[in-house]
């Protein structure tokens, strides 16, 4: 791996929280984290109404210069096609060999993009994704978070699970990725002492 920036998709409805601890800690390890839109520039809005802006166009996206995409999930993915470019993306960045992480609705759309096909993945529940027609579905496994490769999926209620799979597959946190996950997802005190040690 030779790029050190990471690319969060960026769309209306985003789900807030689903990438929170992924973005935040990898900056925190070094890495540079940049928002992707339809348009450069041009806001969207959260779940929570919070308005980010850009900074780069999905048409500018090359897989040669991320470490990873990131596809939070977002109602958008449930209401038609308009979030398609973003998967068509997941595939040039696979093909490449440069991974993807995928939460929630956005595992819905890599369904719909045949991403799901052949390489073992979990969402929300198998039926959200049997509802997209995909043929997978024998491929679902029942965990907070999986990864098969270049690709990495949880559901919307595994944001800490989905992190730690980031950060195993940068690299990131090496010997303290089990003490991560410990302190933020079983809050385990024992834990902030040896993340922090």
């Amino acid at each position: 791996m030779t790029s050190k920036t990471v690319h969060l998709a960026v769309y209306d409805t985003l789900a807030d929280w689903e990438t929170g601890h992924a973005t935040a800690w990898l900056a925190r390890a070094g890495f540079t984290v940049r928002t992707v839109g339809t348009e450069a520039g041009k806001p969207v809005t959260t779940i929570a109404g919070i308005r980010i802006v850009p900074e780069l166009a999905l048409d500018e996206l090359r897989p040669e210069d991320s470490a990873l995409l990131i596809l939070p999930g977002a109602e958008k993915y449930d209401e038609g096609d308009e979030l398609a470019p973003f998967t068509a993306a997941a595939r040039t960045f696979l093909d490449a060999g440069v991974p993807v992480a995928a939460i929630c609705g956005a595992t819905a759309g890599l369904a719909r993009e045949g991403l799901l096909d052949d390489r073992a993945h979990t969402s929300a529940v198998p039926f959200y994704l049997a509802a997209t027609g995909y043929a997978g579905a024998e491929r679902y496994v029942e965990a907070d978070a999986v990864t098969d490769g270049d690709l990495i999926t949880a559901g919307p209620t595994e944001p800490v699970a989905f992190a730690r799979e980031i950060f195993a597959r940068l690299g990131a946190y090496e010997g303290k990725r089990d003490a991560w996950y410990r302190l933020f997802h079983d809050s385990d005190p024992a834990a902030f002492a040896e993340l922090n040690g």
